[in-house]
């Protein structure tokens, strides 16, 4: 008898908590976050900072570049006057200043995604805080970015925020 009562509760149990979780409506979504960030106005803003600043880098490095090439050809022209000695100081010299130029340039690079990264984290984190704020408003529990490309398939059940992400955020 007490075994009998066991399982009808056992089963009324089972039946109780797999009804309240069939009930449960589960919502899903997806945005493409690259596609929210493009919309932002502080993308155009941070990358005209970033054209801005590789433009600086670039001024920079035209003026290595035509300092080598005015030594290079001063070289040129008068080396078969020159003593072995002072060939091999304007040789030094010039390599000296093409090593110098592809440092700048690799520097520049570095500094350039730096640069990058710094500008666009901000942007990133704004378009992150929205999409959980509208993920949570609209109970949502899973939302799915399909610019990183891990998401093989969506349904037409699932939503697509990006409307009301853009609502949040203002953007027309």
């Amino acid at each position: 008898m007490k075994n009998a009562i066991k399982i009808i509760a056992l089963v009324l149990f089972i039946g109780a908590s797999s009804s309240v979780f069939a009930q449960k409506n589960y919502k899903f979504g997806h945005i493409n976050s690259q596609e929210l960030m493009a919309m932002m106005p502080e993308t155009d803003s941070a990358q005209a900072a970033l054209q801005d600043y590789a433009k600086k880098l670039e001024d920079q490095l035209d003026v290595m570049n035509v300092e080598y090439n005015k030594k290079l050809q001063e070289y040129l022209a008068e080396r078969d006057n020159l003593t072995e000695l002072i060939k091999q100081a304007k040789e030094q010299d010039l390599n000296d200043l093409q090593t110098r130029i592809q440092n700048f340039q690799q520097s520049a690079q570095q500094d350039m995604q730096q640069r990058q990264s710094e500008l666009m984290q901000p942007i990133v984190e704004k378009a992150q805080n929205a999409i959980q704020t509208v993920a949570k408003e609209n109970d949502f529990i899973y939302i799915f970015d399909v610019a990183a490309g891990g998401l093989v398939y969506f349904s037409d059940d699932s939503e697509n925020i990006l409307v009301l992400v853009k609502q949040y955020l203002g953007i027309q």
